[in-house]
């Protein structure tokens, strides 16, 4: 920590060096170079391309997972499938049959007649002619007369290659279908490209909502027309480096991650990076009302926030990289991807923030200057000292009424539901959804993504032994190599139904016998990702937890305090989740969770709820030297209290952010933390912390001992 170079202890207050950084020499240097440096490999590297591997998404070692290898060694394994989907209006209609416009052979009615499925077939026909797409089976009617679907084979690309070419055979469909038939694009093309448009520009519109996010509250808690420009920027320089190197990094190092990823890693970059900005300002403006020379109040900040801010970043880089150990691909890369981001933020905030501040004057507090001989936070008898009076007045009570009030919120987690179809994961059906559901009303409703197996056995076995389970409507053999044949399974149950998954289960079951024969396609994959998730919470939940409890013990060297703020922790985390699903089911309309969700939750609440705990009891072991444990922590609660409760808003706020990209996934991550953040804010470190040191006093700290406070000092 390249901080100071020399410390020494004078009436309990901590004398740093002149030699000590920053100074009246380093301080252009510490700011303008590391600006320039990062500006200078953001604009020579830029940041790597998303990787399209066919396995990136899903679980290590899963049956899903090995019928996507198997699939590749078919000829056709570079190939994806739409189907167009005809309709005259919905299956429930009354309105009459066989009605056409009289010259046109266009239906006015709700029936497709066979002139209009001629015309449909020679419309196809000519798509895949233009769009050089191979031949495949004819427009098949439905039963009820009112639908039709053309099976149509896309070379598999990039997703911005599938997206242009659903895009381009959506337009196609448009120009030639007969008048009064409607035309959409659904299958796992169409999901994909789709889901490709979500991000189309996503990470410009995310990083702009969040910057303007965290500048608007900025501007709300310094309440100066310049002081927010400051660290908003170096926060910004930060985060697109951040960007840059973890994704070069992981490039490097082959891990693969998603289009979510930088997204998720810009926010956390921006509110971690802002907390610790936070911190180093509230600490900086108390110094310059001790201090006159400005350098010397800036390393005396930045001395005493260094060991929160580096024991925070270090928690929370902890906490991250145990998601390596993920089954998911992805998930590992976003563990690798916001450690990397925390580290940079961490570096930009002690090290190139404390430069660029103190290149000011005082006058960039405008309108609320300090001024040498001002009263320090420590000393006022503002609001979070009133707080802190009620809490000292009764603990006990403080502590079990916060108690009772977090174990009513987290009973909601005893009637989660996980597990999002595809037709859940949008906040906006797109068309490829909405056509999937009307196809469903016409035809099996697998009939758009059907069950895939893949099997090295023979293909005729395979199709006798899935005629036999219930649920299936049909089997055919769609691709095959000398080695390897695909069998597609078109169930009754709805993608992504509880049906759906008990036919794959059941599917599974019965071709367990059949060698080298596994079950892929989409609701296999879900089947997976919610045992693998199972697994992932099992392992990696408990070792965060005690990774952390051991940090703390480290940073505290004690034993019951470390053990009750994880306590506390994992309380805030339980009862964000059981808050949350009430307000996904009844406010949102959100049926399921997503299998991630209660995994990266919490990491992310777990890792930055520990942050502000760490913030308040730092400085209240350093209050208790000189003050006791009781009144150390009353003080440290009024030091902290202002700017710890303004991180944890702007914490709160951008994660919120998440929720502008159409993705319930996203948005439902972005609630769980921001709800989190606002309870660990507003109830655990301003109430249950405080009440617990009151309450226990030098317990406490225990083993650790506290020197007995001064004679004379008033709390």
């Amino acid at each position: 920590m390249p901080l100071t170079t020399g410390q020494s202890r004078d009436n309990g207050r901590r004398t740093v060096s002149k030699r000590s950084y920053p100074s009246r020499t380093t301080a252009w240097l510490g700011a303008l170079l590391p600006l320039v440096g990062a500006l200078a490999v953001m604009a020579t590297l830029g940041e790597a391309p998303v990787p399209a591997g066919a396995t990136d998404q899903l679980p290590d070692d899963t049956g899903s997972t090995r019928a996507v290898a198997l699939q590749q060694e078919l000829p056709e394994d570079d190939a994806t499938t739409a189907v167009a989907v005809f309709t005259t209006g919905p299956a429930t209609s009354d309105a009459p049959d066989d009605q056409t416009d009289e010259g046109s052979g266009a239906t006015s009615g709700r029936s497709l007649d066979r002139a209009v499925l001629a015309q449909l077939q020679r419309a196809v026909d000519d798509i895949r002619a233009d769009l050089a797409l191979p031949p495949g089976p004819p427009v098949v009617p439905s039963e009820d007369g009112t639908a039709a679907l053309a099976v149509l084979t896309l070379p598999a690309g990039g997703s911005a290659d599938t997206a242009d070419l659903v895009g381009d055979l959506r337009a196609a469909l448009d120009d030639t279908v007969p008048t009064g038939v409607s035309a959409q694009v659904t299958g796992p093309a169409a999901v994909e490209a789709d889901l490709s448009a979500v991000f189309d520009g996503a990470d410009g519109t995310l990083l702009l909502t969040t910057a303007s996010v965290v500048a608007l509250l900025l501007v709300l808690t310094y309440r100066s027309p310049v002081l927010w420009l400051i660290p908003l920027i170096v926060v910004g320089v930060a985060d697109r480096l951040a960007a840059v190197v973890a994704t070069q990094a992981l490039a490097g190092l082959g891990v693969a991650w998603d289009e979510s990823t930088v997204g998720i890693l810009s926010v956390l970059v921006f509110g971690a990076g802002t907390d610790y900005a936070l911190l180093l300002i509230s600490r900086y403006r108390d110094e310059l009302k001790a201090t006159e020379d400005r350098y010397a109040a800036m390393r005396r900040a930045t001395a005493r926030t260094a060991d929160a801010v580096l024991s925070s970043a270090a928690t929370v880089v902890v906490g991250l990289l145990t998601l390596t150990l993920s089954l998911f691909p992805t998930t590992r890369g976003l563990g690798v991807a916001c450690a990397i981001g925390v580290v940079i933020a961490a570096a930009f905030a002690l090290l190139v923030l404390p430069a660029a501040l103190v290149l000011f004057g005082r006058w960039v507090f405008w309108p609320r200057v300090p001024h040498l001989g001002d009263p320090q936070l420590v000393d006022g008898r503002g609001p979070w000292r009133r707080v802190g009076d009620s809490v000292a007045g009764r603990p006990a009570v403080f502590v079990l009424a916060s108690i009772a009030l977090l174990a009513a919120l987290a009973s909601g987690i005893l009637a989660i539901n996980t597990g999002l179809s595809g037709a859940d994961q949008f906040l906006d059906k797109p068309e490829a959804i909405t056509a999937g559901e009307r196809l469903a009303e016409s035809f099996p409703a697998g009939t758009a993504d059907p069950v895939q197996v893949l099997t090295r056995d023979q293909p005729d076995a395979v199709r006798a032994a899935v005629d036999e389970v219930a649920g299936v409507v049909r089997a055919d053999v769609s691709a095959r190599s000398p080695e390897v044949a695909q069998v597609d399974v078109i169930i009754e149950a709805g993608p992504g139904s509880v049906n759906a998954r008990d036919t794959v289960t059941a599917l599974r079951d019965a071709l367990a016998g059949l060698e080298d024969t596994y079950v892929g396609g989409t609701d296999a994959q879900l089947v997976d990702s919610q045992d693998t998730a199972a697994r992932d919470r099992v392992l990696i939940l408990p070792l965060i937890a005690a990774l952390v409890l051991v940090a703390l013990m480290l940073l505290l060297r004690s034993l019951v305090a470390p053990v009750l703020l994880v306590l506390t922790v994992l309380a805030t985390y339980l009862a964000s989740l059981g808050l949350s699903w009430w307000l996904f089911t009844e406010v949102f309309g959100f049926e399921a969770l997503d299998v991630g969700v209660p995994l990266l939750a919490f990491v992310f609440l777990v890792a930055l709820g520990v942050d502000y705990n760490i913030f308040l009891v730092t400085r209240a072991r350093e209050e208790a030297t000189t003050r006791g444990a009781a009144a150390g922590m009353l003080r440290a609660l009024t030091a902290t209290g202002g700017v710890i409760t303004s991180a944890g808003i702007l914490l709160a706020a951008v994660f919120a952010v998440l929720g502008v990209l159409p993705l319930v996934v996203l948005a439902q991550l972005g609630i769980v933390i921001c709800v989190g953040v606002l309870l660990d804010t507003l109830l655990v470190r301003t109430v249950v912390v405080p009440a617990l040191g009151v309450w226990l006093g030098d317990r406490f700290w225990w083993p650790r001992r506290q020197p007995s406070p001064l004679q004379g000092a008033d709390t």
